[in-house]
């Protein structure tokens, strides 16, 4: 429960974020009269010990004119940016490249050491592919080469073996179906390039698992964009050129529950996912 606060203490509160906003804005009583349109003695006033808290407008006035929230002038939050920069900071949006591998992605990576690693890809995992996949889509002018891409993804790898994060990697289940017919996004791979990435997928799935753990859920029923939810830290919502990145407590826990929603209801669990993969007929 929220501990309730005096409102002879809150007045006191009041009063010295008010003069700690001045100082850091450099803002004058007179300044910041001429900005609420009072007069310089009721600014004054309000930096005196004993003064009652302003009226609701007067507080608002002095918070927009300072920056800063009024909530936070007022003792009832303790950040001081308006909600709209807060939000702004939180949350950005960042142009990415056709494959997410440029350094700044990756160092959510290693940000998130310790902490697992949920991921839902737009095709199969990146890391996981074999270089004849990753050569047959960089085929077409991607922006990287496929060597560009395989040190990358490689690098991805090397990282989840070593660095004590467990990556969870949830997939709909046609996706890995429609891999091994070659059709859809998939349509026109070779047979024999699908058959060793099947093969490369279930055994990476048996080696790396506990830490490795891949699952297939029913797109039918739940649905999911590409997101990737580094631990406590930060979420990440693939738009295709560009990805959302949610960093407040509130939406990383939002969609990590929507990615545990994925695996509880998985048709194909991570110990079952090997066999399921080697049992996929291959048209």
């Amino acid at each position: 429960m929220e501990e309730r606060i005096d409102k002879r203490d809150r007045a006191g509160l009041f009063r010295l974020r008010l003069a700690e906003a001045m100082a850091r804005c450099g803002l004058s009583q007179a300044a910041l009269a001429r900005a609420t349109g009072v007069d310089r003695s009721t600014v004054s006033a309000l930096l005196q010990p004993g003064t009652r808290l302003p009226n609701a407008q007067l507080a608002a006035d002095c918070a927009a004119a300072l920056a800063v929230s009024s909530d936070w002038l007022l003792g009832l939050s303790n950040r001081p940016e308006p909600a709209g920069d807060l939000m702004a900071a939180l949350t950005t949006l960042t142009a990415a490249p056709r494959a997410l591998i440029d350094d700044a992605l990756f160092g959510f990576h290693q940000a998130a050491a310790g902490f697992k690693i949920r991921h839902v890809p737009a095709t199969l995992p990146d890391m996981l592919k074999t270089r004849a996949v990753v050569e047959w889509e960089y085929a077409g002018p991607l922006g990287r080469s496929p060597d560009q891409a395989l040190r990358a993804f490689e690098e991805r790898l090397a990282w989840m073996r070593s660095a004590g994060s467990d990556y969870e990697i949830a997939l709909p289940r046609h996706e890995v179906a429609a891999f091994a017919a070659g059709s859809g996004y998939y349509d026109g791979l070779p047979r024999d390039i699908r058959a060793e990435q099947i093969d490369r997928l279930a055994t990476l799935a048996e080696q790396l698992y506990p830490r490795l753990r891949l699952c297939l859920y029913d797109g039918r029923q739940m649905f999911s964009a590409p997101v990737t939810i580094f631990g406590p830290q930060a979420a990440l919502i693939y738009l295709g050129q560009h990805y959302m990145v949610y960093r407040d407590p509130a939406r990383v826990e939002a969609l990590t529950g929507h990615f545990d929603t994925l695996v509880r209801g998985a048709e194909i669990g991570a110990r079952d996912i090997a066999a399921h993969l080697r049992a996929l007929p291959l048209d």
